[in-house]
Order: structure tokens, then sequence, then C-alpha cells
């Protein structure tokens, strides 16, 4: 056994324990320790920002996309979110040990279902620091431990805002082994924490691209929650308010272009096309965005380039955007079936019969109406941060907050019952 099998496998072992101990935590004490973690991230802002301008100086001499550093970037205003987020989970209910169903047999046996924690969580996120903190803290008003593993892009980042989260843990007296960074960035450390890491491992969390998703759901020997892809629609109906639309449409793409619920494809009723394909490419174009289009979103505005068949299947992550005209809704609907990686869909319509023909016939995670796909958001949906999306179709879909990271077991309370 290597140094680093045999370190990882310490901190597997170290989060099992710590992750015994946190099921019995109480609320005050996990809810002192989130916000002590608030107050420290408040009070070492300028050094999280420096480690950040450390991450974002490397990837700029790596090359890294714009989107790419924007994910990275960590400003004033993205810390005090982070702050903020902490707080806001302090404030959630506590998920533990919630009953959540209760009856009585007629041979006189009572039995309840209660929610518990899932034990050890794995994070495996390249980018975006804030997961660092997002993670830990789901994690643990859950009563969960975890164990992250950030990218090398945002190394630096991720180890300064860890540093504050275990000082919030000491503060509350809970085992800094409840929230562990792994600072090793081999690769290796991947392979064993999908092994599951000598069964300490419960479940694995992927935060990043396409090709760090698909090769943790290819290779994990433990249970997964993740999207391959966030490749989301919207579909301009017939019914839609014009002004909506067009606002919805540009947040939904240009607000953040490199964030998995960026709008990639914009279905157009045929009716409206002839006025709102112009005002729409006009918006985008101004806003430096690629307008890529089918033959007759090309024959209605000469800004737009041809799309091919790979477009409609593409997450650019980039202020690119592909536009389809059809001619009804069931030909949206059935664009959406074909390409869509179960994420997120918006119809844009002042119909409820629209909206609600739109929200039944379609599958994905998460189907909006009148809404920007870049509220698929923990945060935004008020689940205090996310640890992820979840397109899969068991246990957690959505976004994965606090509730999601529990499981349940039964308590069947007898007086001396004996089986027939």
């Amino acid at each position: 056994m290597n140094d680093i099998t045999s370190k990882i496998l310490q901190i597997g072992q170290q989060a099992k324990d710590a992750a015994k101990l946190l099921a019995k935590t109480s609320t005050d004490t996990k809810n002192k320790a989130l916000l002590s973690m608030a107050e420290h991230i408040k009070n070492n802002k300028q050094s999280i920002l420096d480690a950040n301008n450390t991450d974002i100086e490397n990837g700029s001499k790596k090359g890294l996309s714009d989107s790419f550093i924007d994910r990275l970037k960590l400003d004033s205003e993205r810390i005090d979110g982070i702050i903020n987020t902490l707080k806001e989970i302090a404030s959630f209910k506590d998920p533990v040990g919630k009953i959540l169903d209760s009856w009585s047999r007629p041979n006189g046996l009572q039995i309840s279902r209660v929610s518990t924690p899932l034990g050890v969580i794995g994070i495996i996120y390249e980018s975006r620091p804030n997961v660092t903190a997002d993670a830990g803290a789901l994690c643990l008003k859950s009563g969960n431990a975890s164990i992250l593993r950030g990218g090398t892009d945002s190394f630096y980042s991720s180890l300064a805002i860890h540093e504050c989260l275990v000082l919030g843990l000491k503060d509350a007296g809970i085992s800094e082994h409840a929230i562990q960074i792994v600072s090793n960035t081999d690769r290796e450390v991947v392979k064993l924490m999908l092994n599951g890491l000598d069964k300490s491992i419960d479940v694995i969390v992927p935060r990043g691209g396409k090709s760090l998703v698909s090769m943790v759901e290819t290779e994990a020997k433990v249970p997964v929650f993740g999207h391959l892809e966030g490749i989301c629609h919207i579909y301009v109906d017939e019914e839609a308010n014009s002004e909506k639309a067009l606002n919805v449409c540009l947040n939904a793409k240009m607000r953040r272009p490199g964030i998995c619920g960026a709008v990639e494809t914009i279905l157009i009723h045929q009716s409206i096309a002839s006025e709102f394909v112009p005002t729409l490419c006009n918006a985008l174009s101004a806003q430096a965005c690629e307008i890529r289009g089918c033959s007759n979103t090309q024959k209605i505005s000469t800004i737009v380039v041809a799309a091919n068949e790979e477009d409609w299947s593409t997450e650019y992550l980039l202020p690119i955007v592909s536009i389809k005209i059809v001619k009804d809704i069931e030909e949206a609907i059935q664009h959406i079936e074909d390409f869509s990686t179960g994420h997120t869909e918006s119809i844009i319509t002042e119909s409820l019969n629209h909206a609600s023909i739109f929200q039944k016939s379609l599958d994905s995670a998460i189907v909006m109406h009148n809404a920007s796909t870049q509220f698929a958001d923990g945060g935004e949906f008020g689940l205090g941060g996310e640890i992820g999306i979840a397109t899969g179709k068991f246990h957690a879909r959505g976004p994965v907050g606090v509730d999601q990271l529990t499981s349940f077991k039964y308590l069947v309370n007898g007086d001396g019952h004996t089986r027939p």
C-alpha cells in the first residue's frame, strides 16, 4: 500500500467515525458550527480572496476559458453569498429524526418511518470553490460526514474556505473529521474515492463538466447523485408575452453562460417567429452571443449561422445559443425529448393549458413556466444552496439539499410481541 492509498483510506475511516457521532449530534450544536463557519469566512475574507487570485492567475496562465474563470472567480459579493448560505442552512429545520409517517398495526405494533443521515458523502468537484462551503455545510446539517476533493484549478481557494469550516467545527465541539478535504491533487485519489474507500463512502456527488461526471458515473462502485450535462431548453409558445419571452431568454443565456442552468436551445413557435426572432437575435448579438439556427431561423435573421445536428445536443457553457422554429407545442416537446439531458426545461406562455401540457409531458428534473432556467439552483429553490443537481430517478432529483441527503429507517415498537 503506497502513501497516497494509506492516507486517503485513513481519511475515509476518520469520516466514517465522525459520521457515527454526527448522527447523534444535536441541532443546536450543528447550527452553532454553521454560524461560526460563517463568521470565520467573514473574518478571513481577504485571505480567501488572495487564495482565489492565485487560482485565477494560475488558470489564466493555463489558458482557461472566460466561462471557466467566471465559475472559479470569487469576489466580495460572492463570498457574502457563501456567508448568507451558511446562515440560511443553519436556519433550516433539522432534516434528521423527522417522523415521515407512523401507524399502528392490528396486533398493537407501533411503526414509524424516521429520517436518517446517509453516512459519508464524497464530493468531487472542479472549478467552483463555493462548493467547498455549500457541500460541507449541507452535509453537516443533514448529519453526514463529507470528504471533499476539489479540482486543481480551485485548489488554494478551496483550502482557504475549508480552514474556516474546520474552525467552525472546533468552536462547536464537533470533530474536524466531519468535513475533510483531500489536499492531494493526484488522480489516484479520485479512483480510490470512487471505489468507496474500503466501504467508508456511502454516496458520491460529482460537480463539474461532462468528462468528470461521465467518468464518475462509469467507474463509481457506490451510488452517485449527478447529472451528465445541462442541455436546457426554452420553448417560446404562440401564446407567449413577447416582452417576458425576450427578458427570460436573455437572462437564461447571458446572465452566466457557463453554468449548468444556462439555456442552450431556444424553440420558437412558427406563428410568432417573424416578429420575435429578429428581436431576440439582435438582443443576443448586442451582448456578444453567437447564434446558431435552423434554416427557417436563418431566413428571418441574417446574423444567424447555420446549426448542425450536433448543436442540438451540445452544452456550450459559452455565449452561444441554438434556435429552432417549430410548428407547435408537440414538436417542441418532441425535440426536447430527443435532445434533453433531463436537467431543466421552460415554457414561456400565457396559456395555462399549454403550460400544463408542457410540464406534464416532460420528465426532466425541473420543468418551469415563465421563468429563466437559471433558477435551477438550490439556493433559488430555498434549499440553502445545493450539493448538486441530480437528474436520475432514484432517491434524489433536481437540486440536492439537506432533505435529499437523508434516508430513513423503520422504528418498530412492541410489547413482547411474537409472530404466530
